[in-house]
């Protein structure tokens, strides 16, 4: 049997842009990206701590050092600049190594550089 697990959470992410007429998917600074393991593409949960909305969508990769966080497409609809959100991305793993698995987390302050990480 396998169970679902965190695998990476961005945490207390603020939204920089939103754009609307793209086909889709949350762009993420590729050193935030990098800082806790997600990956181009992967499944996203994002959770708008500001507007309570939640929506599923994948990582594309933002330049380097820019702290974009970027909803683009329908997703634009779910959040506005300065919002802030909580990004998270998901693993499947047996559930003898789920019991003892910690996820990477990094939480951001209001300008999305990291204040902690785990």
């Amino acid at each position: 049997m396998h169970a679902q697990v965190l695998k990476s959470k961005l945490h207390r992410v603020r939204i920089t842009d939103c754009h609307l007429e793209y086909e889709g998917s949350l762009a993420i600074d590729q050193d935030l990206m990098d800082a806790v393991g997600m990956l181009p593409y992967e499944k996203l949960l994002v959770v708008n701590q500001t507007n309570g909305e939640r929506l599923e969508t994948y990582a594309i990769v933002a330049p380097r050092g820019s702290r974009t966080i970027c909803l683009n497409g329908a997703a634009a609809r779910r959040g506005q600049p300065r919002d802030m959100i909580t990004i998270m991305s998901f693993g499947a793993m047996p559930v003898e190594e789920a019991a003892s698995w910690s996820p990477q987390v990094a939480v951001l302050d209001e300008d999305n550089d990291i204040l902690t990480q785990r």
